[in-house]
């Protein structure tokens, strides 16, 4: 199994509510991915972190093996949710990827 972690952090010019609402939109997006992707195991995104967490928000996803995470970087349907629910509102992006 590998696993594939992201921490962002949101860009600075959104207020909390609207930082609230593209969580949830990215979270939704990301979670509805499930059962799409072949090789993906599990997908969950945190929105809520404790005060000492230096990002906005995190997935933490498993794939069957490396192959997987490849064929899901590219897949349409995770395409269209990182160019449309997540990437235009992260200044800053950190990946984790790993066998597990």
């Amino acid at each position: 199994m590998v696993k594939h972690v992201i921490i962002w952090e949101l860009k600075d010019e959104y207020s909390e509510e609207e930082k609230n609402a593209i969580k949830e939109d990215i979270k939704a997006g990301l979670e509805g991915l499930k059962g799409q992707i072949p090789g993906l195991l599990d997908i969950k995104v945190y929105t809520t972190g404790f005060d000492s967490s230096s990002g906005d928000l995190m997935l933490d996803s498993s794939f069957e093996n490396e192959e997987s995470l490849k064929g899901y970087a590219v897949h349409p349907a995770h395409v269209d949710v990182a160019t449309n629910k997540v990437r235009p509102f992260v200044k800053l992006r950190c990946v984790f990827d790993c066998q597990a």
